[in-house]
């Protein structure tokens, strides 16, 4: 079991899978209004741009983050 979790702004969905992430904090720099890990959800994809999620995604050094 991955615990993988799943946000979706119905144009592209962004899947999060903890147990890889390094918490490297790359996801919180570059979008903020997106990445809030004090809140829950902490990942609010409605506040960027589908553009602007594949970009910051494909900066992910650990791979945790991916879409579809």
């Amino acid at each position: 079991m991955d615990n993988s979790k799943e946000y979706s702004n119905g144009d592209i969905t962004v899947v999060w899978k903890p147990k890889l992430c390094e918490h490297a904090g790359v996801c919180v720099k570059m979008l903020p209004k997106v990445y809030n890990p004090k809140e829950r959800p902490w990942i609010k994809v409605e506040n960027a741009t589908t553009e602007e999620l594949k970009n910051q995604i494909s900066q992910c050094p650990s791979g945790a983050l991916s879409y579809y």
